[in-house]
């Protein structure tokens, strides 16, 4: 290792950027629970914001003191963005585990970029634009459906995996298990069976609605968490299955809580 990759080592693993990673953690539980309570709102007739992430954060900007909670977000969020940045780059798992990361990074700095088009701009664009917006612009290029359906596969693949890593209860590998109390185990693993079937499940949906874009050539099918969970509401079992998977959304946000004092560092 170099010693730039040394430096860089040693400062992903100072501890304040390890507390400030665990604050975004328990962020990133923030805007799951509100996502789902947005969602639960929608399906009983109420609720003004999108249920995604741009409808959370506007949520939160208009808290009392919305925009000291939100600079708070934009730390947490950017310190987990490194974290993940870090792991990826320097991280010594396997192949699978760094591309995750990776992912987890850009997710995470997109975030940031919604934070701060909030505080900054006053204005957080939802999923379902940004969305429908590359969907257009790859749907513009030559062989832009093969392109717009393989990456609907992509979002139906990793609905599955999600779904797969609730069910086998794969999630525990990020968590320090040997200091957890039996109880707090037993409590995360119904929090993250439960959570990351409903992120799986909304995932899964948001993947074949960009595949009917892809098929229709029409970006407006494609959408974010929004869209997908509205889908939902059309389904024969109407409003209630928005409700059992914002439910499922909501102890995801459990989760996200729990992991921010049980992650493995």
């Amino acid at each position: 290792m170099t010693t730039a990759q040394s430096a860089a080592r040693r400062a992903a693993d100072h501890p304040a950027l390890e507390r400030l990673a665990r604050v975004g953690l328990a962020c990133r539980g923030v805007l799951y629970a509100l996502i789902g309570v947005l969602a639960i709102q929608i399906a009983l007739g109420g609720g003004g914001e999108e249920a995604d992430k741009g409808g959370a954060i506007a949520t939160v900007a208009e808290l009392p003191f919305g925009a000291v909670i939100l600079w708070v977000m934009v730390a947490g969020f950017a310190a987990l963005a490194l974290w993940q940045a870090s792991e990826a780059l320097l991280g010594h798992g396997e192949t699978l585990d760094r591309v995750e990361a990776a992912a987890r990074a850009v997710v995470y700095a997109l975030i940031v970029f919604t934070l701060l088009s909030m505080v900054l701009a006053g204005r957080a664009a939802s999923q379902d634009e940004k969305s429908q917006d590359i969907t257009g612009t790859l749907l513009g290029l030559p062989g832009g459906q093969l392109i717009v359906g393989a990456a609907g596969l992509g979002i139906v693949a990793l609905g599955v995996y999600w779904v797969w890593r609730g069910v086998t209860k794969k999630f525990r590998e990020d968590l320090d298990t040997g200091r957890m109390p039996p109880k707090a185990r037993s409590v995360m693993d119904r929090l993250g069976m439960a959570g990351f079937a409903a992120r799986g499940v909304i995932a899964g949906l948001a993947g074949v609605l960009v595949v009917q874009a892809a098929v229709t050539h029409d970006e407006d099918k494609a959408g974010g968490i929004d869209h997908a969970l509205r889908a939902f509401a059309d389904t024969p079992a109407g409003p209630w299955l928005l409700v059992a998977v914002a439910l499922g959304l909501v102890l995801f946000a459990g989760y996200c809580f729990g992991e921010s004092r049980w992650r493995r560092t």
